[in-house]
């Protein structure tokens, strides 16, 4: 009896040491994640007096996309021996100069992507990675501060296709205005005085003209997340058919080390593009909503 009772009291005195040591050890926790935040807190004002400095800010952010496949007397599927492939990528690269007195942005934008599918069966079909998205796009802007969200800017924005029909056609906006920039990430160009040239072979709808350019950028990274939006857009003085805008988005978000998922998507309203493709005069071309996405991997520079 007096070694049940021992043990029943050697058991509540285990229980009840154990519980300090967990309370003591979720105190200590505490008091250590505080210390922690505070550190971050420090290093993140250090951090924001550092972006503040005069200098170049460069950076780049990426999506890597892809998956390969063979099948072999597969019967289920119409092509039962085949081979494909999907290979795409963005790049998403930045260079700004940021000075007292003036600034000097420029950015890069690209989605590239090819599609494969050899038919076994077929010796006459295209065995070859074939481009489908194709987006190339350069940003140059230059300002002189009139104060701290003000500044009388310059603009030349080039944008085309790499893969295919390289500057047939391609996009050259060269105007002057007003650049707006509200937070640190975000600017907004107000350009009411721009030119568009566009360039394209032989005969075709394309036409330049003189019109209003708008640009809003925000590019920031959170802690693990890196994201850009770019919205630009012209709005052309001869004809509304010759406006044209585009929306483009890209996030990434890092998993380990350099490495994570990113997803991009864009958005275009052109109808010259639209009238060109259909092969139809501009007037009756039906300017249907274009769009693309790309979901992989993504690598931060």
């Amino acid at each position: 009896m007096k070694k049940i009772i021992l043990l029943a009291i050697m058991l509540c005195g285990f229980a009840f040491v154990q519980g300090q040591t967990k309370e003591e050890l979720v105190k200590q926790k505490s008091e250590k994640q505080a210390e922690a935040d505070a550190a971050q807190a420090e290093a993140n004002a250090i951090q924001a007096k550092i972006d503040a400095l005069p200098g170049w800010r460069v950076g780049a952010f990426g999506t890597i996309g892809g998956s390969l496949s063979n099948f072999n007397n597969w019967y289920a599927q119409g092509t039962p021996n085949n081979e494909s492939g999907n290979i795409g990528f963005t790049v998403n690269g930045y260079a700004n100069l940021i000075q007292e007195k003036f600034f000097w942005r420029n950015a890069l934008t690209t989605n590239l992507n090819w599609v494969k599918l050899d038919d076994k069966d077929n010796e006459l079909d295209d065995d070859s990675f074939n481009p489908t998205t194709d987006v190339f796009n350069l940003f140059s802007l230059y300002g002189r501060k009139l104060n701290d969200k003000w500044a009388v800017s310059g603009l030349a924005e080039y944008r085309t296709t790499l893969l295919d029909n390289f500057n047939d056609p391609g996009y050259l906006d060269l105007g002057v205005g007003a650049t707006w920039t509200p937070l640190e990430n975000l600017i907004v160009v107000i350009h009411p005085a721009n030119y568009n040239f566009v360039f394209a072979d032989g005969d075709t709808v394309f036409d330049s003209s003189f019109g209003a350019k708008i640009v809003a950028d925000y590019t920031r990274q959170i802690g693990a997340i890196n994201f850009k939006s770019n919205f630009s857009t012209f709005q052309s003085y001869k004809s509304g058919d010759l406006s044209n805008w585009t929306w483009t988005n890209s996030f990434g978000y890092t998993l380990w080390k350099m490495i994570g998922v990113g997803f991009d998507f864009g958005l275009r309203s052109n109808k010259q593009e639209a009238a060109n493709y259909q092969e139809v005069e501009l007037e009756d071309a039906d300017n249907d909503l274009q769009s693309y996405w790309t979901f992989g991997l993504s690598y931060k520079f």
